[in-house]
Protein backbone atom coordinates (compact mmCIF):
# COMPACT_ATOMS: atom_id res chain seq x y z
CA UNK A 1 0.00 0.00 0.00
CA UNK A 2 2.80 2.21 0.50
CA UNK A 3 3.95 2.52 -3.22
CA UNK A 4 0.21 2.61 -4.57
CA UNK A 5 -1.76 5.20 -6.03
CA UNK A 6 -3.44 7.41 -4.15
CA UNK A 7 -6.77 6.22 -2.51
CA UNK A 8 -10.25 7.87 -3.08
CA UNK A 9 -11.79 5.37 -0.67
CA UNK A 10 -16.04 5.41 0.19
CA UNK A 11 -17.34 2.84 3.02
CA UNK A 12 -20.25 2.18 2.06
CA UNK A 13 -22.21 0.27 5.37
CA UNK A 14 -25.27 -1.36 5.38
CA UNK A 15 -26.88 -0.21 9.00
CA UNK A 16 -30.27 -1.62 8.86
CA UNK A 17 -31.86 -4.30 11.17
CA UNK A 18 -30.73 -7.51 9.65
CA UNK A 19 -27.05 -5.95 10.24
CA UNK A 20 -27.45 -6.31 14.46
CA UNK A 21 -25.78 -8.98 15.88
CA UNK A 22 -21.94 -10.00 16.45
CA UNK A 23 -20.54 -10.80 13.03
CA UNK A 24 -22.24 -7.96 11.32
CA UNK A 25 -22.20 -4.53 11.99
CA UNK A 26 -19.82 -5.12 15.21
CA UNK A 27 -17.49 -6.77 13.14
CA UNK A 28 -17.99 -4.55 9.63
CA UNK A 29 -16.23 -1.88 12.56
CA UNK A 30 -13.61 -3.57 13.66
CA UNK A 31 -12.65 -5.04 10.36
CA UNK A 32 -12.69 -1.52 8.94
CA UNK A 33 -10.44 -0.17 11.67
CA UNK A 34 -7.91 -2.97 10.39
CA UNK A 35 -7.66 -0.71 6.96
CA UNK A 36 -7.62 2.82 8.48
CA UNK A 37 -5.09 2.11 10.25
CA UNK A 38 -3.22 1.24 7.07
CA UNK A 39 -4.09 4.68 5.36
CA UNK A 40 -1.42 7.35 4.19
CA UNK A 41 -1.70 11.26 4.55
CA UNK A 42 -2.44 11.41 0.62
CA UNK A 43 -5.42 8.59 1.02
CA UNK A 44 -9.18 9.88 1.70
CA UNK A 45 -11.97 8.21 3.06
CA UNK A 46 -15.62 9.40 3.72
CA UNK A 47 -18.56 6.93 4.93
CA UNK A 48 -21.98 6.47 3.52
CA UNK A 49 -24.75 4.70 5.51
CA UNK A 50 -27.75 3.22 4.32
CA UNK A 51 -30.93 1.96 6.10
CA UNK A 52 -34.27 3.36 5.53
CA UNK A 53 -32.41 5.89 3.78
CA UNK A 54 -28.68 6.32 3.00
CA UNK A 55 -26.76 9.71 4.37
CA UNK A 56 -23.06 10.76 4.29
CA UNK A 57 -21.61 10.09 7.84
CA UNK A 58 -18.28 11.30 7.33
CA UNK A 59 -17.33 13.82 4.64
CA UNK A 60 -14.07 12.79 2.46
CA UNK A 61 -10.91 13.08 5.34
CA UNK A 62 -7.27 12.55 5.06
CA UNK A 63 -6.29 9.29 5.67
CA UNK A 64 -3.93 11.05 8.49
CA UNK A 65 -7.05 11.90 10.31
CA UNK A 66 -7.55 8.13 11.71
CA UNK A 67 -9.15 9.60 14.85
CA UNK A 68 -12.11 11.19 13.31
CA UNK A 69 -12.39 8.19 10.80
CA UNK A 70 -12.45 6.16 13.87
CA UNK A 71 -14.95 7.79 15.68
CA UNK A 72 -17.40 8.11 12.68
CA UNK A 73 -17.04 4.42 12.56
CA UNK A 74 -17.76 3.54 16.12
CA UNK A 75 -20.92 5.86 16.06
CA UNK A 76 -22.62 3.71 13.74
CA UNK A 77 -25.75 1.41 15.22
CA UNK A 78 -28.27 -0.82 13.44
CA UNK A 79 -31.49 -0.55 12.95
CA UNK A 80 -34.29 -0.14 9.83
CA UNK A 81 -35.08 -1.13 6.77
CA UNK A 82 -32.39 -1.38 3.96
CA UNK A 83 -32.45 0.95 1.12
CA UNK A 84 -29.40 -0.43 -1.06
CA UNK A 85 -30.00 1.34 -4.30
CA UNK A 86 -30.10 4.71 -2.57
CA UNK A 87 -26.58 3.91 -0.59
CA UNK A 88 -24.90 2.93 -3.99
CA UNK A 89 -26.01 6.04 -5.29
CA UNK A 90 -24.83 8.31 -2.89
CA UNK A 91 -21.41 6.30 -2.53
CA UNK A 92 -20.71 6.61 -5.97
CA UNK A 93 -21.51 10.34 -6.14
CA UNK A 94 -19.05 10.85 -3.49
CA UNK A 95 -16.57 8.86 -4.97
CA UNK A 96 -16.90 11.06 -8.29
CA UNK A 97 -17.49 14.25 -6.50
CA UNK A 98 -13.38 13.34 -4.87
CA UNK A 99 -12.19 11.40 -7.34
CA UNK A 100 -8.46 11.55 -7.95
CA UNK A 101 -6.84 10.82 -11.34
CA UNK A 102 -4.64 7.91 -11.66
CA UNK A 103 -5.67 6.80 -8.19
CA UNK A 104 -7.78 4.08 -6.76
CA UNK A 105 -10.95 5.39 -6.66
CA UNK A 106 -13.26 2.60 -4.87
CA UNK A 107 -16.54 1.98 -3.10
CA UNK A 108 -16.26 -0.45 -0.63
CA UNK A 109 -20.02 -1.91 0.24
CA UNK A 110 -20.17 -3.98 3.79
CA UNK A 111 -23.00 -5.36 3.94
CA UNK A 112 -25.01 -9.05 4.15
CA UNK A 113 -26.89 -8.37 0.65
CA UNK A 114 -30.71 -8.11 2.08
CA UNK A 115 -31.81 -4.85 0.16
CA UNK A 116 -35.17 -4.52 0.44
CA UNK A 117 -36.26 -0.91 -0.15
CA UNK A 118 -36.38 1.20 -3.24
CA UNK A 119 -34.15 -0.50 -6.19
CA UNK A 120 -33.84 -4.18 -4.62
CA UNK A 121 -33.58 -6.44 -7.40
CA UNK A 122 -30.64 -8.75 -8.95
CA UNK A 123 -31.26 -6.79 -12.46
CA UNK A 124 -31.56 -3.33 -11.13
CA UNK A 125 -28.84 -3.22 -8.82
CA UNK A 126 -26.53 -4.69 -11.51
CA UNK A 127 -27.78 -1.79 -14.10
CA UNK A 128 -27.44 0.70 -11.59
CA UNK A 129 -23.76 -0.63 -11.11
CA UNK A 130 -23.10 -0.92 -15.00
CA UNK A 131 -24.05 2.87 -15.23
CA UNK A 132 -21.92 4.26 -12.84
CA UNK A 133 -18.54 1.90 -13.48
CA UNK A 134 -17.72 4.15 -16.17
CA UNK A 135 -16.99 7.20 -13.99
CA UNK A 136 -13.99 4.91 -13.70
CA UNK A 137 -14.44 3.58 -9.63
CA UNK A 138 -14.33 -0.25 -8.69
CA UNK A 139 -16.21 -1.82 -6.46
CA UNK A 140 -15.14 -4.01 -3.23
CA UNK A 141 -17.96 -5.78 -1.47
CA UNK A 142 -16.71 -7.35 1.75
CA UNK A 143 -19.66 -10.14 3.13
CA UNK A 144 -20.73 -10.26 6.36
CA UNK A 145 -22.99 -12.48 8.66
CA UNK A 146 -25.24 -15.80 8.11
CA UNK A 147 -28.78 -17.24 7.68
CA UNK A 148 -30.36 -14.68 5.58
CA UNK A 149 -27.03 -14.16 3.52
CA UNK A 150 -27.06 -13.11 0.23
CA UNK A 151 -23.94 -14.61 -1.49
CA UNK A 152 -24.99 -14.64 -4.89
CA UNK A 153 -26.18 -11.09 -5.00
CA UNK A 154 -23.16 -10.20 -4.11
CA UNK A 155 -20.95 -11.63 -6.44
CA UNK A 156 -23.26 -10.51 -9.10
CA UNK A 157 -23.05 -7.16 -8.39
CA UNK A 158 -19.07 -7.33 -7.68
CA UNK A 159 -18.92 -8.31 -10.74
CA UNK A 160 -20.81 -5.84 -12.60
CA UNK A 161 -18.74 -3.12 -10.68
CA UNK A 162 -15.53 -3.55 -12.32
CA UNK A 163 -14.70 -5.48 -8.74
CA UNK A 164 -14.23 -7.82 -5.91
CA UNK A 165 -15.78 -9.91 -3.71
CA UNK A 166 -15.18 -11.66 -0.15
CA UNK A 167 -16.44 -12.81 3.01
CA UNK A 168 -15.53 -12.01 6.40
CA UNK A 169 -16.55 -13.90 9.42
CA UNK A 170 -13.78 -13.21 11.61
CA UNK A 171 -11.05 -11.13 12.52
CA UNK A 172 -8.33 -12.80 11.00
CA UNK A 173 -10.21 -13.20 7.54
CA UNK A 174 -10.12 -9.32 7.83
CA UNK A 175 -6.56 -9.16 8.72
CA UNK A 176 -5.73 -11.42 5.73
CA UNK A 177 -8.03 -9.45 3.06
CA UNK A 178 -7.60 -5.94 4.31
CA UNK A 179 -4.08 -5.73 5.75
CA UNK A 180 -1.69 -8.62 4.47
CA UNK A 181 -3.58 -8.83 1.27
CA UNK A 182 -4.60 -4.87 0.68
CA UNK A 183 -3.02 -4.70 -2.28
CA UNK A 184 -4.94 -7.38 -3.95
CA UNK A 185 -8.37 -6.58 -2.28
CA UNK A 186 -8.11 -2.55 -3.19
CA UNK A 187 -5.54 -1.73 -5.81
CA UNK A 188 -6.47 -3.01 -9.30
CA UNK A 189 -4.00 -2.94 -12.04
CA UNK A 190 -6.05 -4.74 -14.72
CA UNK A 191 -9.51 -4.59 -15.30
CA UNK A 192 -11.00 -7.53 -18.04
CA UNK A 193 -8.89 -10.08 -17.77
CA UNK A 194 -9.78 -13.07 -19.80
CA UNK A 195 -7.43 -16.31 -19.94
CA UNK A 196 -7.98 -19.05 -22.61
CA UNK A 197 -6.70 -22.56 -22.37
CA UNK A 198 -5.72 -24.67 -25.42
CA UNK A 199 -4.30 -28.67 -24.53
CA UNK A 200 -2.68 -30.17 -27.15
CA UNK A 201 -4.85 -33.18 -28.70
CA UNK A 202 -2.02 -35.24 -29.41
CA UNK A 203 -1.04 -35.26 -25.55
CA UNK A 204 -4.48 -34.87 -23.38
CA UNK A 205 -7.57 -36.53 -24.96
CA UNK A 206 -9.84 -35.01 -22.61
CA UNK A 207 -10.15 -32.18 -19.97
CA UNK A 208 -12.34 -30.34 -17.36
CA UNK A 209 -12.34 -26.97 -15.56
CA UNK A 210 -13.02 -27.72 -11.92
CA UNK A 211 -15.41 -25.00 -11.12
CA UNK A 212 -15.75 -21.27 -12.02
CA UNK A 213 -19.04 -22.43 -13.66
CA UNK A 214 -19.99 -18.20 -13.33
CA UNK A 215 -16.95 -17.41 -15.28
CA UNK A 216 -17.27 -19.52 -18.24
CA UNK A 217 -17.29 -17.06 -21.72
CA UNK A 218 -18.11 -18.37 -25.51
CA UNK A 219 -15.29 -18.99 -27.63
CA UNK A 220 -16.30 -15.29 -29.60
CA UNK A 221 -16.23 -13.35 -26.53
CA UNK A 222 -12.03 -13.60 -25.74
CA UNK A 223 -11.32 -10.95 -28.02
CA UNK A 224 -14.49 -8.91 -27.52
CA UNK A 225 -13.22 -6.12 -25.76
CA UNK A 226 -17.05 -5.06 -24.66
CA UNK A 227 -17.32 -8.26 -23.08
CA UNK A 228 -16.56 -7.78 -19.26
CA UNK A 229 -14.32 -9.53 -17.22
CA UNK A 230 -13.25 -9.94 -13.92
CA UNK A 231 -10.48 -8.08 -12.32
CA UNK A 232 -7.27 -9.05 -11.10
CA UNK A 233 -5.38 -6.63 -7.97
CA UNK A 234 -1.86 -6.30 -6.69
CA UNK A 235 -0.03 -9.02 -5.93
CA UNK A 236 -3.32 -11.11 -6.48
CA UNK A 237 -2.97 -14.83 -8.04
CA UNK A 238 -5.58 -16.99 -9.50
CA UNK A 239 -5.33 -20.19 -9.66
CA UNK A 240 -7.40 -22.57 -11.91
CA UNK A 241 -7.48 -26.05 -11.60
CA UNK A 242 -7.98 -29.03 -14.55
CA UNK A 243 -8.87 -32.62 -14.49
CA UNK A 244 -7.35 -34.38 -17.84
CA UNK A 245 -6.87 -37.47 -19.56
CA UNK A 246 -3.83 -37.88 -21.63
CA UNK A 247 -3.75 -40.08 -24.59
CA UNK A 248 -1.44 -43.14 -23.38
CA UNK A 249 -3.86 -43.77 -20.30
CA UNK A 250 -7.15 -45.55 -21.06
CA UNK A 251 -9.89 -43.38 -21.03
CA UNK A 252 -12.46 -44.15 -18.33
CA UNK A 253 -14.98 -41.59 -19.07
CA UNK A 254 -17.74 -41.29 -21.53
CA UNK A 255 -17.25 -38.03 -23.85
CA UNK A 256 -20.42 -36.07 -25.50
CA UNK A 257 -20.65 -37.07 -28.98
CA UNK A 258 -20.10 -33.38 -30.97
CA UNK A 259 -21.96 -34.40 -34.39
CA UNK A 260 -20.34 -34.59 -37.65
CA UNK A 261 -19.91 -31.15 -39.48
CA UNK A 262 -20.29 -30.84 -43.10
CA UNK A 263 -17.55 -27.89 -43.44
CA UNK A 264 -15.63 -27.45 -40.53
CA UNK A 265 -13.11 -30.41 -39.90
CA UNK A 266 -10.80 -30.56 -36.85
CA UNK A 267 -7.15 -29.14 -37.74
CA UNK A 268 -4.51 -32.52 -37.39
CA UNK A 269 -2.43 -31.33 -34.01
CA UNK A 270 0.38 -29.13 -35.16
CA UNK A 271 1.78 -27.87 -31.89
CA UNK A 272 5.73 -29.03 -30.77
CA UNK A 273 5.58 -32.82 -28.99
CA UNK A 274 6.70 -31.34 -26.16
CA UNK A 275 4.08 -28.49 -25.48
CA UNK A 276 1.46 -29.87 -23.11
CA UNK A 277 -0.98 -27.03 -23.33
CA UNK A 278 -1.17 -23.03 -24.28
CA UNK A 279 -2.41 -19.98 -22.52
CA UNK A 280 -3.52 -17.03 -24.42
CA UNK A 281 -4.58 -13.92 -21.68
CA UNK A 282 -5.80 -10.54 -22.96
CA UNK A 283 -6.02 -7.87 -20.10
CA UNK A 284 -6.81 -3.82 -20.07
CA UNK A 285 -5.05 -1.34 -17.96
CA UNK A 286 -7.17 0.36 -15.57
CA UNK A 287 -8.14 3.10 -16.90
CA UNK A 288 -7.79 1.62 -20.54
CA UNK A 289 -10.50 0.39 -23.25
CA UNK A 290 -8.27 -1.90 -25.85
CA UNK A 291 -7.13 -5.50 -24.47
CA UNK A 292 -3.54 -6.19 -25.02
CA UNK A 293 -2.87 -10.19 -25.75
CA UNK A 294 -0.25 -12.31 -23.91
CA UNK A 295 0.81 -16.01 -25.15
CA UNK A 296 2.43 -18.31 -23.20
CA UNK A 297 2.76 -22.24 -24.27
CA UNK A 298 3.46 -24.38 -21.79
CA UNK A 299 6.02 -27.80 -22.34
CA UNK A 300 4.87 -30.81 -21.02
CA UNK A 301 7.03 -32.34 -18.00
CA UNK A 302 6.74 -35.21 -15.65
CA UNK A 303 7.46 -34.06 -11.97
CA UNK A 304 6.12 -34.35 -8.36
CA UNK A 305 3.83 -31.89 -7.43
CA UNK A 306 4.35 -28.50 -5.30
CA UNK A 307 3.19 -28.36 -2.38
CA UNK A 308 0.72 -25.31 -3.24
CA UNK A 309 -0.45 -27.38 -6.26
CA UNK A 310 -1.60 -30.42 -3.20
CA UNK A 311 -3.20 -27.87 -1.12
CA UNK A 312 -4.86 -26.22 -3.82
CA UNK A 313 -6.12 -29.74 -4.50
CA UNK A 314 -6.98 -30.45 -1.33
CA UNK A 315 -9.57 -27.26 -1.07
CA UNK A 316 -10.65 -27.89 -4.54
CA UNK A 317 -11.46 -31.39 -3.31
CA UNK A 318 -13.35 -29.94 -0.44
CA UNK A 319 -15.74 -27.63 -2.67
CA UNK A 320 -16.55 -30.58 -4.62
CA UNK A 321 -17.28 -32.90 -1.66
CA UNK A 322 -19.59 -30.04 -0.81
CA UNK A 323 -21.32 -29.43 -3.61
CA UNK A 324 -21.82 -33.44 -4.10
CA UNK A 325 -20.42 -33.05 -7.44
CA UNK A 326 -20.98 -35.55 -9.61
CA UNK A 327 -17.51 -35.58 -10.48
CA UNK A 328 -15.59 -36.25 -7.54
CA UNK A 329 -15.46 -40.12 -7.56
CA UNK A 330 -13.99 -42.41 -4.69
CA UNK A 331 -12.80 -39.21 -3.14
CA UNK A 332 -13.95 -39.00 0.59
CA UNK A 333 -13.47 -36.72 3.74
CA UNK A 334 -10.12 -37.90 4.62
CA UNK A 335 -8.69 -38.19 1.99
CA UNK A 336 -8.64 -34.21 1.42
CA UNK A 337 -7.89 -33.79 5.26
CA UNK A 338 -4.47 -35.95 4.39
CA UNK A 339 -4.53 -33.82 1.35
CA UNK A 340 -4.40 -30.71 3.11
CA UNK A 341 -2.34 -31.84 6.19
CA UNK A 342 1.12 -32.81 3.69
CA UNK A 343 1.19 -30.01 2.16
CA UNK A 344 0.60 -27.49 5.16
CA UNK A 345 4.50 -26.38 4.69
CA UNK A 346 5.41 -22.92 6.59
CA UNK A 347 2.05 -22.08 7.74
CA UNK A 348 3.08 -18.51 9.00
CA UNK A 349 -0.30 -16.89 9.09
CA UNK A 350 -2.33 -19.94 10.08
CA UNK A 351 -4.40 -19.84 7.26
CA UNK A 352 -3.66 -23.57 6.06
CA UNK A 353 -4.39 -24.27 9.44
CA UNK A 354 -7.57 -22.99 9.66
CA UNK A 355 -9.03 -24.51 6.33
CA UNK A 356 -7.49 -27.83 7.64
CA UNK A 357 -9.63 -27.48 10.49
CA UNK A 358 -12.35 -26.31 8.48
CA UNK A 359 -12.33 -29.90 6.52
CA UNK A 360 -12.47 -31.96 10.17
CA UNK A 361 -15.30 -30.35 10.68
CA UNK A 362 -16.95 -30.77 7.62
CA UNK A 363 -15.91 -34.77 7.58
CA UNK A 364 -17.71 -34.82 11.37
CA UNK A 365 -20.70 -33.34 10.29
CA UNK A 366 -21.22 -35.60 7.15
CA UNK A 367 -20.47 -38.53 9.51
CA UNK A 368 -23.20 -37.67 11.81
CA UNK A 369 -25.45 -36.30 8.76
CA UNK A 370 -25.05 -39.93 7.28
CA UNK A 371 -26.72 -41.38 10.77
CA UNK A 372 -29.49 -39.71 10.51
CA UNK A 373 -31.99 -42.65 9.44
CA UNK A 374 -34.47 -40.93 6.41
CA UNK A 375 -38.12 -42.00 7.37
CA UNK A 376 -40.64 -42.31 4.87
CA UNK A 377 -43.75 -39.33 4.83
CA UNK A 378 -46.54 -41.13 6.29
CA UNK A 379 -49.26 -41.29 2.91
CA UNK A 380 -51.81 -38.39 2.50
Amino acid sequence: MRRAPAANLVFLIDVSGSMQGPGRLPLVKQSLALLVNQLREEDRVAIVVYAGNAGLVLPSTSGSDKQRILAALDGLEAGGSTAGGAGIRLAYDVVRQNFVRGGNNRVILCTDGDFNVGQSSDGALVDLIEQRRTEGAFLTILGFGMGNYKDAKMEKLADAGNGNYGYIDDLLEARKMLVKEMGGTLVTVAKDVKLQVEFNPARVRAYRLLGYEDRLLRDEDFANDAKDAGEVGAGHMVTALYEIVRTDVPLDVTLHETGALRYQRPAAPSAPSDELLHVAMRWKAPDGDRSQLVNHPVAARRAQPSESMRFASAVAGFGMLLRNSPYSGKLAWPAVIELARGARGDDRDGYRADFIRLAELAAELSRHVAAVPMHPRPEE
